[in-house]
C-alpha cells in the first residue's frame, strides 16, 4: 500500500512540476507574443494614418497612436507616441520631449531589448536606419556610433545641432533583469526626405 501511495505522490508531483513549467514558459512567451501581435494591429493603424492623414488608434482603448515606421537591421517596426510602459509594451516609443525624426535636434526612439530592439546589437557604423513619418515622408539615417550609458546620464541632448536619431534599449542585450545601463545607437540624417 505504501509503495502505491509513493508512486501516486510521485506522479502527482511530476504533473504539478510539469504544469508549473508550462505556466512559466507561457509567462515568458507572453511579452514577445503580445509585441508581435500588436505590431500587426499597429501596421494597420499606421496604414490608416497615412491614408487618412490623421492619427488612427490601433485598438479602441489604446492611449497612444502610431507616429512612424522604423526599419533597422532588416526589421520593420511601427513606432508609438510616448516612452512609458504602455506604448513600450507593444512596440518602440518616440520619447516625449524629443523632436520628430528628421527635425532639428535629436529624436529618441526606445524599445525593449527582448521584443524589438534586440536587433540593435547587430548595428555598426555606417549601417542604415530608415524612418517613415505620419506624413508619408521617408528619411534615411546612418549609424555614427554606439555607446553604453546609465539611463540617468545618457548625454542625449534633444536640442543638439544637426538632425539626429538615437535608438535606445536596455544593456546588456542578453540580460534577464532590468538594470541601469542603456545601449544607445546614434545616427544622423543621411539623405533628404521623399514621399513613400
Amino acid at each position: 500500500m505504501s509503495r502505491r501511495l509513493g508512486t501516486e505522490l510521485g506522479r502527482a508531483l511530476a504533473a504539478l512540476l510539469t504544469l508549473m513549467g508550462l505556466g512559466l514558459a507561457t509567462q515568458a512567451a507572453w511579452i514577445p507574443a503580445k509585441a508581435a501581435v500588436a505590431q500587426v494591429l499597429l501596421e494597420h493603424a499606421f496604414a490608416r494614418t497615412l491614408a487618412e492623414g490623421r492619427p488612427a488608434r490601433p485598438w479602441p482603448w489604446a492611449d497612444t497612436e502610431p507616429v512612424a515606421r522604423l526599419a533597422v537591421a532588416g526589421r520593420s517596426f511601427v513606432v508609438l507616441r510616448g516612452g512609458s510602459g504602455q506604448p513600450l509594451a507593444f512596440g518602440p516609443g518616440h520619447l516625449d520631449g524629443t523632436p520628430e525624426a528628421g527635425a532639428p535636434g535629436t529624436a529618441v526612439i526606445a524599445a525593449h531589448r527582448d521584443t524589438q530592439f534586440g536587433v540593435l546589437g547587430r548595428l555598426g557604423s555606417g549601417d542604415p536606419v530608415t524612418v517613415t513619418g505620419r506624413d508619408g515622408r521617408t528619411l534615411r539615417f546612418r549609424v555614427t556610433g554606439t555607446r553604453v550609458a546609465r539611463w540617468d546620464a545618457s548625454g542625449i541632448d534633444p536640442q543638439a545641432p544637426g538632425r539626429h536619431l538615437d535608438l535606445v534599449t536596455c544593456w546588456p542585450l542578453e540580460a534577464l533583469q532590468a538594470g541601469p545601463l542603456r545601449l544607445i545607437v546614434e545616427t544622423e540624417l543621411a539623405s533628404e526626405a521623399w514621399r513613400s
